[in-house]
């Protein structure tokens, strides 16, 4: 764990996230990340996820799989459909998700959050069209500046993403299509930021 694991330090980022008008929460593990994942996403609830290695680590995309929840998740269309414009126009319509669930590249100590992406349709959703964000991340991504955010994504994540996703199959590996600095929420949604005291993710 790195230096952000005391509780003066995380106190002190939790007020930084406050100001930006982001609802923070600490959870001291994976399953406490997961139940508070849940906590938040009322029932009936129309969400939407993007790949995502955190996601998977603490078991959110395990219980969407298992279809033990009360939500409508938009990539049980998105995934099984064949036809690619049609994936296309799903993938358009889960930008407007009741909840859209991420993770992130990194969060600077005064609260700023790094989110990068291929394609940039999760870009689209959290800056805008979600009525509701939620973001779950390891302490470990937290840095001092906007800088160190994205020198951790250049040289540390985009790396490991880029075996992930040649593993997956795909030949190119990853793309950094567009990326989004979140400073602070000014509409009347809510932006919820799960911090949890485990390494997850890149």
């Amino acid at each position: 764990m790195n230096y952000l694991a005391t509780r003066k330090s995380v106190d002190k980022l939790f007020e930084n996230l406050r100001h930006r008008n982001f609802i923070p929460h600490f959870a001291v593990s994976k399953e406490d990340a997961l139940a508070k994942v849940i906590s938040v996403i009322p029932p009936g609830s129309e969400i939407a996820t993007a790949s995502s290695v955190t996601l998977k680590q603490i078991g959110f995309l395990d219980l969407l799989n298992s279809k033990k929840h009360d939500w409508k998740n938009f990539r049980d269309n998105i995934f099984t459909e064949v036809d690619h414009l049609k994936r296309d126009e799903l993938r358009r319509e889960s930008i407007l998700a009741d909840y859209n669930i991420q993770s992130l590249q990194a969060i600077t100590e005064n609260g700023q959050l790094l989110i990068a992406s291929g394609m940039g349709n999760q870009l689209s959703a959290i800056a805008y069209a979600s009525r509701n964000i939620v973001f779950v991340a390891g302490l470990q991504k937290v840095v001092p500046t906007l800088d160190s955010a994205f020198e951790r994504l250049n040289e540390f994540v985009l790396p490991l993403e880029n075996e992930r996703m040649k593993r997956a199959g795909f030949k190119e590996g990853a793309t950094l299509g567009k990326y989004l600095v979140f400073e602070r929420e000014i509409r009347p949604r809510q932006v919820h930021v799960i911090l949890v005291g485990e390494v997850l993710g890149f």
